[in-house]
């Protein structure tokens, strides 16, 4: 799915849907309200956010799986497994696929075991069971069958919350208001362009980060492509490394590529003489016999200040 215009900027398609998104906002409150958490027995750490989609959780679940990992814990990572057929399983890089788990839990798993089930809970008892002594939650922030002793809210600095509107009037997931209120933190993610800073900090405490691509070679014509919640923030990346874009081609997010995507971006990049660059979550998308053309970009995360960001593991751990 690809975001509407007016999930951004406010007008008559938001105005007339807004019903909808209020009645989505009370169903969401009544949700939490009445839920039963599973407590798993170890600290789960929620990173999750507002939105729908691109506000950058994955490269934050990464990180904190390499910090944990470094400090000497036996991290998990439990995943909803988008848009993969299978459920209740480790993920296994080496056998399984995107459709059998989905594309982030690949990503994932490279750096901690990975679980993925719609039931958290069931994913919770499974990595306990292989010795997990703490719980990543990739997503989930509005899940609340399994209890969160640490919540994250990651926001992009260039999107913010859009419209400021719910679902489907607007982006949201649920009114800010409710969910800012269940969150530790907030983790703002690249340049805040919208002002978002100074409202964030009157409810919550903020922890600042930027994404830093790793380097790569970006040398003559490039055709970029990717199918994630914002294409533009990565072909935006590219721009900023002096890439030479001589076309950009964006997918719905999650996009299952397929032999005619295949011959479309083989075609473009023999007619422009260039090399294809994607993204690392197209990339796993891609079959293997095609992987050997594409560039991949990959980002870190760079923290403006991390020892607040231990503090605030510590405080859980």
């Amino acid at each position: 799915m690809r975001a509407p215009a007016f999930w951004q900027t406010r007008g008559w398609q938001s105005d007339l849907l807004e019903p909808f998104g209020l009645l989505v906002s009370a169903l969401a409150r009544r949700r939490h309200r009445h839920a039963t958490a599973f407590d798993p027995g170890v600290p789960v750490i929620c990173i999750g956010n507002l939105t729908v989609g691109g506000q950058g959780k994955t490269p934050v679940v990464l990180d904190l799986a390499k910090r944990l990992t470094n400090a000497g814990r036996r991290p998990a990572i439990l995943s909803r497994g988008y848009k993969g057929c299978l459920s209740g399983v480790r993920v296994d890089p080496a056998q399984h696929s995107n459709t059998d788990v989905g594309d982030e839990p690949l990503l994932l798993a490279e750096i901690a075991p990975t679980y993925v089930d719609p039931d958290r809970a069931a994913s919770a008892r499974l990595a306990v069971a292989d010795c997990a002594d703490c719980l990543l939650m990739d997503d989930g922030f509005q899940n609340p069958g399994l209890k969160k002793h640490l919540s994250f809210v990651v926001v992009d600095g260039g999107s913010g919350f859009g419209n400021g509107l719910v679902i489907p009037a607007g982006p949201l997931r649920e009114n800010p208001r409710d969910g800012l209120a269940r969150a530790d933190a907030v983790i703002l993610i690249g340049e805040d362009r919208l002002g978002l800073l100074s409202r964030l900090e009157a409810v919550r405490p903020v922890l600042r980060a930027r994404l830093v691509p790793r380097p790569i070679d970006l040398s003559g014509p490039i055709v970029a492509f990717a199918g994630i919640g914002r294409p533009g923030k990565f072909f935006d990346s590219l721009r900023s490394m002096t890439a030479n874009m001589v076309d950009t081609i964006p997918f719905d997010d999650h996009h299952p590529y397929d032999d005619a995507d295949w011959r479309k971006l083989q075609a473009l990049a023999k007619t422009h003489g260039a090399r294809l660059v994607t993204t690392a979550k197209d990339y796993v998308r891609l079959r293997a016999d095609w992987k050997s053309e594409v560039a991949v970009l990959t980002v870190d995360l760079d923290w403006s200040h991390p020892d607040s960001l231990m503090s605030l593991l510590e405080r859980v751990l």
